[in-house]
């Protein structure tokens, strides 16, 4: 008789995958839970549960290495847009506008992030509605809390 976690491994895959998608096929995986992870495909991000490691040497993140310097991580899996604000610290903020839930519509524009959707600006002091998220960098790695 087959226990649990070989049946899912033999016969539901493609079904399991169908009905549930991959966040049930991880779920069945083996392994621990709180080991961060790190997928080739991704500029370099690893994540555990809600901390978010990001290799800043990758060029994803090059605008990074200049006060200034922006990126929205959105679109590699990291729901936060990046703003250098000193040689040593790097702000992290919600990806998703206050107003209207767009995300991946940024600009900025002096000392704001503008939302392209509907033109509002959230100022990058995180006293502002737009949500910063607390960040540590240690060598070329910075790490997002994100609760």
């Amino acid at each position: 008789m087959k226990n649990r976690r070989d049946f899912l491994k033999d016969v539901c895959p493609t079904v399991a995958f169908a009905f549930f998608g991959v966040s049930f096929i991880q779920a069945c995986a083996s392994g621990d839970d709180d080991v961060a992870t790190s997928n080739p495909n991704n500029g370099g991000n690893t994540n555990s549960g809600t901390n978010y490691n990001i290799d800043l040497t990758s060029s994803s993140y090059s605008a990074l290495a200049t006060v200034g310097g922006w990126v929205n991580a959105g679109p590699a899996g990291i729901p936060v847009l990046l703003l250098r604000i000193s040689a040593s610290k790097i702000n992290a903020y919600t990806n998703v506008c206050p107003h209207q839930g767009i995300n991946n519509r940024w600009s900025l524009v002096g000392d704001s992030f503008k939302c392209a959707q509907h033109g509002n600006s959230y100022a990058t002091d995180c006293n502002s509605a737009l949500t910063c998220f607390t960040t540590s960098q240690s060598g070329d790695t910075l790490t997002i809390t994100i609760p």
